[in-house]
């Protein structure tokens, strides 16, 4: 895991967690002084919205591109609520009898504003490699979770004995609610999520916790209980965990965000499914007016629906197993054609590229190449029948590679070694003019003083090498021809020596 031990000994994130700690129990100890609680709720929300505010700004100093935009968002939205939170904390110490976490104009809108932003940044982040179709199966699905809350927002906005007063506070916190659970989903479904998943997950509970402060809470006319305020505050610390969690992973790789393979499927609607359904059960067991025929249908629905979502996942289990099936047989192919291909143009015993592949290399490159700029090694070890009648065919093949793994060492990296067949090899050289091939040929016939060790016995090969340097004019058949002639005028030259190709080797 990504720097979990950092996360856990966090300095910082320990002080945050004790300060969140102290000001709940601050809560509970000012048990029914509502001024002192309210005083206490904002004053410590301010170090947790600095907080947001710092980690989010770091990680936009670190994130790129689209990332970097949203955490942009972030930082402006932290400061925001950090100056909101200051003014109502001000605000808190001079009003009495106040026992409602309603902020005031100032808080409310720098509220809004920062919400707003951070809600347009999820919006405007792009989704990676996606087509046409998984964008708008994303849509549904983020949909689906908020229809999911507008529902049970209504469900308890409406059955509030004081509807005048508290209709629109409800729904007004089920905005808040449904953005919270917007941010999490677009933190689980998105496959190119702005941040690491370990970040995303405080977010998420900010969302759930502050659902559990707003419709948990009962409605009281006066002052809220203790655990109303420690549960209304808590999500302060969440959504400042997640900036900080990400700026303690983006020290380690400064790429760990949430890009990741998307999911066949997810798991969200039907959960949303759930809830609302939940929810109607409840508002139903609330009704005076019992109708067997009533709850029989409803009960129904919820078994046809049960049963529909249970077919619909095992479809999507098979649908993955087949998948996985065809990946799997697919990269089998692949390697398969990679096999294929690499017999076609390659050489089994050395490795090196086969006759082939190197003719077809040579006459592309001169193809596109300045006449002079390429030049053609043909090598042909001295002795090697020898080899093979003495020390057997096992010998003559170890000497073979052996002196395909040191013309690997001699030449460049952009040169391409071959064997053209038995004991004859080839060196194209790419950008190469005459002396540079000559310097090549030197340092091949230099590896090869050394001997080779054939079980546990050193035998040295010996070559021969004829250079030549394409001229204007020339094409494969021509250059291949100047340096078979140059090499055959090095081994009547005395073999172990190179020759580079004039014409008038070809006079003799």
């Amino acid at each position: 895991m990504i720097g979990s031990g950092s996360i856990r000994h966090d300095p910082v994130l320990a002080v945050a967690a004790a300060w969140t700690l102290l000001g709940t129990a601050l809560f509970f100890i000012l048990h029914g002084d509502s001024d002192t609680q309210v005083n206490v709720y904002w004053a410590f929300q301010v170090p947790l919205d600095a907080l947001l505010a710092y980690s989010s700004w770091r990680v936009f100093r670190i994130a790129t591109g689209a990332i970097r935009r949203f955490w942009r968002f972030m930082a402006i939205a932290g400061t925001l609520f950090t100056f909101g939170d200051i003014v109502q904390t001000l605000t808190s110490f001079w009003e009495r009898d106040e026992w409602s976490t309603a902020g005031g104009t100032v808080q409310s809108t720098c509220f809004a504003v920062g919400l707003s932003l951070i809600v347009i940044g999820m919006l405007i982040h792009p989704h990676a490699g996606r087509s046409g179709k998984e964008r708008l199966a994303f849509w549904l699905d983020s949909a689906t979770v908020l229809v999911g809350g507008a529902v049970v927002a209504w469900c308890f906005a409406i059955n509030s004995e004081d509807r005048e007063t508290n209709l629109v506070g409800a729904l007004v916190g089920a905005a808040v609610t449904l953005t919270s659970a917007f941010g999490a989903v677009k933190m689980i479904l998105s496959g190119n999520a702005p941040m690491h998943r370990h970040a995303a997950v405080p977010l998420i509970l900010a969302a759930v916790v502050n659902a559990a402060g707003l419709f948990a809470t009962p409605e009281a006319d006066g002052a809220l209980p203790a655990y109303a305020y420690a549960i209304r505050f808590l999500p302060s610390l969440l959504i400042a965990v997640g900036p900080r969690v990400q700026e303690i992973i983006a020290q380690f790789d400064q790429y760990a965000f949430g890009s990741r393979r998307r999911k066949p499927y997810s798991l969200l609607p039907y959960g949303s499914i759930l809830v609302v359904f939940s929810v109607m059960i409840v508002m139903l067991s609330q009704n005076e007016d019992k109708d067997a025929r009533l709850w029989g249908t409803v009960g129904g629905l919820g078994v046809i629906v049960g049963l529909v979502v249970a077919r619909q996942l095992l479809a999507f289990h098979d649908n993955k197993r087949l998948i996985g099936q065809l990946d799997t047989t697919l990269t089998e192919l692949r390697e398969h054609e990679t096999r294929l291909r690499r017999q076609a143009l390659f050489d089994d015993l050395t490795g090196l590229a086969n006759r082939t592949h190197f003719r077809e290399e040579v006459d592309a490159t001169l193809a596109d190449a300045e006449p002079g700029s390429v030049s053609v090694l043909l090598i042909d070890l001295d002795g090697f029948k020898s080899v093979n009648d003495t020390l057997g065919h096992a010998a003559g093949d170890a000497l073979l590679a052996g002196v395909a793994e040191k013309m690997r060492a001699a030449v460049r990296t952009g040169d391409l070694p071959a064997r053209l067949g038995g004991d004859e090899f080839a060196v194209l050289l790419r950008d190469c003019d005459a002396r540079d091939a000559e310097r090549t040929a030197q340092r091949i016939l230099h590896a090869l003083t050394e001997p080779i060790m054939i079980d546990g016995a050193p035998v040295c090969a010996n070559a021969s090498i004829g250079v030549a340097s394409a001229e204007e004019g020339d094409d494969l058949r021509t250059l291949l021809h100047a340096a078979d002639t140059a090499m055959y005028a090095a081994k009547h030259d005395g073999k172990g020596t190179w020759m580079r190709y004039d014409h008038s080797m070809l006079a003799a």
